[in-house]
């Protein structure tokens, strides 16, 4: 197989050389980042295109654009149901989060926990995110590295930490506009990387129709199983119900998606943003399920894994591009460079989340005397550190092994609760901080018990159904990988002799229902704890719930564009009233009002 070229590198030195640029424009284009604000959510004036671009690219992590299509070879087309999850996620985040988080005007989701209980859940909430985002966000960097070192030769290390340091220098710079804009520019770089692949592939096939013939008749396009057995790892319902609750704990409450909305100038924008968005979601995955039909229709009679070409299913698109592109200086980078895209847009959003939430959760609370230009600084800094937190993470990643996908599955594990208790506080007035803290409890509790258990006795071939794979037309002596640690597929395997009664059904189930248990039992578990612990008695401010006007408002462009003044006590004066839609001139105008009032 043959290794990257210097036209390769160029294309991928290119794509990481204007992802710096965009940082270094915005540390100083219109005066720079002189405010927390206009750091951490861009002064709260943008506007929907650019965030929605962005929702998109933070969504797609390196691990969706190497793992789809391996998804798809593997098991079939049934991942493209995830259409249908991806349009109730965004419907449940527009619809039931979003206003209560737009009208309060808040930086960090996690604000929100003390507004509406208190500050012990505020710090639950912050902490968890910090140790999960930062988890995830070093085998989101180490991974593909990993699978993409093997398959073309592109050096590991080099890659890893140039991605890294590229990704902090901008996040550091230029604040969530660089990041933002940055995910713009990455979301074509991956649309062309996708497409160059489709392209050579249909060529490679002599049309489009042959590639669909194939993947017709070796089961690929098996779109509609309606078992309704939660253990079946995916159906219908698995995805759809699953994939729904798993995505709306990242869509609905977590920091990295909600602090580009709340940045957007408006309400209506805000709701756009989202809207727009899921035809991007639409548009990734017809492109990854696509490869991974070209995949098939390709190695239908010699299967690269089985044939040790490849030692883990995510080298497959790697050694497709390899296979294919080899002939075309530069392509084969583009690919790499569109997985690197990837990686930097789902890296720049948690480093940029990470700071928000250090500091309005954990500084600002406990320093009040910082001033704006201090906390700037301080924001920076705290961009700076994360960044080289998340390349450490990577360096441990690589010497985990088999903890990795433990780790991974782990960050879907506390979406859930968090959802859960998200949940409790907004549809549920009678809900209580007691409720809720023994709701988060008992729901973290569910989730990794049988997360961390399917991890020590993965699911057995009958529950994960995975697709015939043929090597009639391999010369198997060819094979040029020695089987080495996978970086997405390993587990921890265990002797099928020694699986316990449990092994079979509770750890079993789908994997897509761990959030669905956890956000579920948060819930049910918070509402009856707060209503034996006197919930029905409190009164709850109605702007911490998701009220009818909220909901018949959601359109209106003429409705008052700023959100409400958030309570006193718990914030500055800043924080609730400044979300101008063009200039300060209209937040002068406000404040005088107020004042005549």
């Amino acid at each position: 197989m043959d290794h990257f070229t210097i036209w390769d590198y160029l294309v991928f030195a290119a794509m990481l050389l204007v992802s710096a640029a965009i940082g270094i424009y915005y540390a100083f284009a219109g005066g720079g980042q002189k405010t927390p604000k206009d750091f951490l959510v861009g002064g709260r004036r943008m506007s929907a295109l650019p965030v929605a671009i962005s929702l998109t690219a933070s969504f797609m992590s390196a691990i969706t654009v190497l793992g789809t299509p391996a998804e798809v070879y593997r098991f079939g087309a049934m991942f493209c149901i995830f259409a249908i999850a991806y349009s109730l996620v965004v419907l449940c985040s527009a619809e039931i989060f979003l206003p209560v988080f737009y009208k309060l005007g808040i930086t960090s989701t996690y604000e929100y926990l003390e507004l509406r209980f208190n500050k012990y859940l505020r710090l639950c909430g912050t902490v968890l995110f910090i140790i999960q985002t930062i988890l995830y966000t070093g085998i989101v960097i180490y991974a593909p590295a990993l699978a993409l070192n093997q398959v073309t030769g592109f050096n590991l290390w080099g890659a890893v930490v140039t991605t890294g340091v590229v990704c902090t220098f901008y996040c550091t710079l230029g604040g969530l506009k660089a990041v933002v804009w940055t995910d713009v520019f990455q979301v074509g770089i991956m649309v062309a990387g996708f497409s160059s692949v489709i392209i050579r592939a249909v060529v490679v096939q002599e049309g489009i129709g042959r590639i669909i013939n194939d993947s017709y008749y070796g089961g690929r396009l098996n779109f509609w199983d309606f078992n309704p057995n939660p253990l079946q790892r995916h159906t219908f319902w698995t995805i759809v119900i699953g994939g729904t609750f798993t995505w709306t704990g990242i869509y609905g409450v977590n920091q990295s998606q909600v602090q580009r909305y709340i940045a957007c100038k408006n309400r209506f924008h805000a709701k756009m943003s989202l809207y727009i968005n899921l035809l991007g979601l639409w548009m990734i995955l017809a492109c990854a399920a696509l490869c991974g039909l070209a995949l098939y229709s390709i190695y239908k009679d010699c299967d690269p894994w089985s044939a040790k070409k490849v030692s883990a299913f995510d080298q497959l698109m790697p050694y497709l591009v390899m296979d294919i592109l080899h002939e075309f200086p530069g392509l084969p980078g583009l690919f790499v460079a569109s997985a690197y895209s990837g990686t930097l847009s789902t890296v720049s959003s948690s480093i940029n989340a990470l700071a928000a939430v250090t500091v309005e959760d954990l500084i600002k609370p406990n320093f009040r005397s910082l001033s704006e230009k201090k906390l700037s600084w301080i924001s920076m800094g705290m961009s700076l550190f994360y960044g080289g937190v998340c390349i450490a993470m990577a360096a441990l990643a690589s010497v985990m092994g088999a903890l990795l996908q433990a780790a991974l599955s782990i960050f879907g594990m506390i979406g859930g609760p968090l959802l859960g208790l998200f949940s409790l506080g907004i549809l549920f007035s009678f809900a209580n901080g007691i409720g809720a803290f023994v709701g988060l409890v008992s729901g973290f509790i569910i989730s990794l018990w049988v997360g961390i258990g399917s991890q020590i006795y993965p699911p057995l071939p009958e529950r994960t159904k995975p697709l015939y794979l043929s090597t009639a037309g391999c010369n198997i002596s060819s094979g040029n990988l020695t089987s080495t640690e996978s970086p997405l597929t390993t587990v921890l395997n265990t002797p099928a002799a020694e699986r316990p009664a449990l092994a079979d059904n509770w750890y079993s189930l789908s994997y897509l229902y761990f959030s669905t248990l956890g956000t579920l039992t948060a819930v049910v578990v918070g509402i009856i704890i707060s209503l034996l612990t006197g919930g029905l008695k409190q009164k709850a401010d109605r702007k911490f719930l998701l009220t009818k006007e909220d909901f018949l408002s959601n359109f209106s462009r003429s409705e008052s564009e700023k959100p409400e003044e958030v309570l006193k006590q718990f914030t500055t004066a800043s924080e609730g009233t400044d979300n101008p839609a063009f200039s300060h001139i209209e937040m002068d105008v406000a404040s005088n009002n107020s004042k005549v009032n």
